[in-house]
């Protein structure tokens, strides 16, 4: 999307220029070819290019395509002088969780760029020698006029680089202590909260004020409330990243699901003249229901008009007539039938009434996506008479303690002595999982006994849960696809045994209905690679023209985090309090899980109060809205091909 085509009402609100791409593939293409050219521009004037690297997820890919040019095209590094903006303190150079490490893994040993242009703050430093590292790295920077290009990532505390806030912008390199987000989110690393670093060695806003040019890169729905309050909200110390707003040649490249909560996106309306269709009407009447605090049969002319909504007024009449019509769609969302109701009307049902008993497969990312996500639904299908089955597309082992992993094969151990089955080769066992955990380092991967041990863990909690939900065993799958199984956060790209484990699944199935993991809007995330996966499957299977695929219905739920926007939603299966209780029972079963897991993101809760909170949330706007009021709701939209 152009800057230079939009309204100059967009224009003033958005305070930098925003290119909107469709996916962080083609913005980091772009991006990547924009630093490719400047390398080649210096090199034919006989300079060097001076280069300011950001770490993490976000500018991976744009590596990943320099490298690829560097392979295919003979781009070359040699006369390429890089600054790094950060690293965590302290931190040992060789661990696999040091940006030292990342940056060496995914791009400068796979270039031709010289050792001694390569700067990276030191994580490894005696703490007394931090402020002289930190002043001479500032003066390296300015000697060398300053970066040419600066990539940054922007993090959900607003920060760039490690500039928490409050950050100012006379701020230099320096030692910095981390915020309690950042450190939450950077556990997704380091597996547990109590081993990631709280303090950083940063440029500061100062130094990165300097670059000629900034690219500030942002991907994924998380990151789309922090970047709107970036470029449309006041420069201010406590969003550091607002600084941007006053270099004078910065471009912000953005995928669709970070530019979600831009006002040109989620209200347009207010900014400028639209397009309307009925989705977009319905998204505004919501909008403006809920903005109000007033049921959508109770909005008049007056609503409307005050709130920039007279042109939807223009466009569609009678103010009644569409406020009934917005009402009736949402009100035919809701069934308490995830399967089709039988025997029933289903012109305006979400889910057909035949056949009545359907073949369904539940598709879980993870050992407890099912339960956390859609525990209320599983449960319901099950107890309405569906061939129910559950496919668990990985087998989450990274996602278990190492004490967890102990006990579990010291139980197993003492089982087997009290049975009589204890022999000399389980001696041996035992004392490999016991010296493999006793050595093994932060970061590390876990030997293949560990991960074995961990994943039967998850294989064990899922089978009570879906036992719990009503399923039979013999509808119990664990896909344990390839592409997860690398012992790290970093996996493999989907390949052609992974599809080929989903296909075989469908064909011995032939399902009537589909449910996934439809959390598109994380681009890095596990629960997206297994959509994918599927999709590519149905995909080739629509191609072999089997006489089932054309029937079968892929409804998509959210993960703990998200919940689908209300004008998104097209089945919206009513809980009462007994249901919930249920769900929550079988999310009880993945006791590895609960109090704190492994993985818990930026949220103190465990995953059945989020699951609860975020379902009663889904509730609540429908009764907001003037609908039935329910105890909670789970939700789901249809994927249509």
């Amino acid at each position: 999307m152009n800057v230079n085509n939009l309204d100059s009402s967009v224009k003033a609100l958005e305070r930098m220029p925003i290119h909107i791409h469709q996916d962080h593939l083609k913005a980091s293409t772009i991006v990547a070819g924009e630093i490719a050219a400047l390398i080649r521009s210096k090199q034919e004037k006989g300079e060097k290019a001076i280069l300011g690297l950001a770490t993490g997820a976000t500018p991976l890919y744009i590596y990943q395509e320099l490298v690829r040019m560097h392979t295919d095209e003979g781009l070359s590094f040699e006369n390429v002088i890089t600054f790094n903006l950060d690293e965590y303190y302290p931190m040992d150079k060789k661990s696999v969780l040091s940006y030292y490490y990342f940056m060496h893994h995914n791009l400068f040993n796979h270039v031709n760029i010289k050792k001694e242009n390569i700067n990276i703050p030191d994580g490894e430093l005696a703490l007394a020698d931090v402020d002289e590292f930190c002043s001479q790295y500032e003066q390296k920077i300015v000697d060398a006029g300053g970066m040419d290009i600066q990539l940054l990532g922007i993090g959900r505390t607003g920060h760039i680089g490690f500039n928490e806030p409050p950050s100012f912008a006379d701020s230099l390199t320096r030692m910095v202590k981390l915020d309690s987000l950042t450190i939450a989110d950077a556990t997704r690393e380091f597996l547990e909260e109590g081993r990631v670093p709280r303090r950083a060695i940063t440029m500061g806003i100062k130094t990165i004020f300097r670059a000629k040019k900034i690219f500030l890169l942002a991907w994924g729905e998380n990151k789309a409330k922090i970047f709107q309050k970036t470029v449309e909200g006041p420069v201010t110390a406590n969003i550091p990243a607002s600084f941007l707003q006053n270099h004078e040649n910065i471009e912000a490249h953005i995928d669709e699901n970070a530019a979600l909560e831009l006002t040109r996106i989620n209200s347009p309306w207010v900014v400028t003249l639209c397009k309307w269709n009925d989705l977009l009407a319905k998204r505004a009447v919501i909008w403006l229901s809920i903005k109000l605090g007033k049921p959508i049969l109770k909005l008049t002319n007056d609503d409307y008009r005050s709130e920039n909504l007279g042109d939807l007024i223009v466009s569609y009449g009678d103010v009644h007539d569409l406020n009934v019509k917005v009402f009736s769609s949402l009100q035919h969302t809701i069934s308490g039938w995830p399967g089709g109701k039988p025997n029933a009307d289903d012109k305006r049902r979400p889910e057909r009434a035949k056949p009545a008993q359907k073949r369904t497969i539940v598709f879980s990312p993870h050992p407890d996506d099912d339960v956390i996500s859609m525990g209320g639904t599983f449960i319901k299908l099950a107890d309405q008479g569906h061939d129910v089955h559950v496919a668990y597309q990985t087998s989450g082992n990274i996602a278990v303690f190492d004490d967890d992993a102990r006990r579990y094969a010291e139980f197993a151990f003492d089982f087997m002595q009290s049975t009589g089955c204890y022999g000399a080769d389980f001696d041996k066992l035992k004392l490999s999982i016991d010296e493999s955990l006793k050595i093994k380092k932060q970061g590390e991967v876990d030997t293949p006994i560990i991960k074995s041990v961990k994943g039967l863990i998850r294989k064990g909690e899922a089978t009570a849960g879906a036992r719990f939900s009503g399923i039979q065993d013999k509808n119990i799958h664990f896909l344990n696809l390839p592409f997860y199984e690398t012992g790290t956060i970093e996996k493999k790209d989907v390949g052609k045994e992974d599809i080929a484990i989903i296909k075989a699944l469908l064909v011995k199935v032939k399902p009537h209905q589909i449910f996934a993991a439809g959390d598109l809007r994380d681009p890095h995330g596990t629960h997206k690679v297994c959509l994918d996966a599927i999709l590519e499957a149905l995909k080739e299977l629509k191609k072999e023209k089997v006489n089932w695929i054309d029937e079968c219905y892929l409804w998509l739920y959210r993960g703990a985090w998200h919940e689908w926007p209300i004008h998104e939603i097209e089945m919206a299966v009513p809980l009462s309090p007994s249901d919930l209780l249920k769900k929550r029972k079988a999310i009880f079963k993945h006791q590895s899980q609960k109090d704190t897991p492994v993985f818990p993101g930026g949220d103190p809760r465990e995953f059945w109060q989020r699951a609860e909170d975020r379902n009663r949330g889904t509730a609540q706007l429908y009764d907001q809205l003037g609908l039935t009021e329910y105890e909670a709701v789970e939700a789901f939209v249809r994927y249509h091909f």
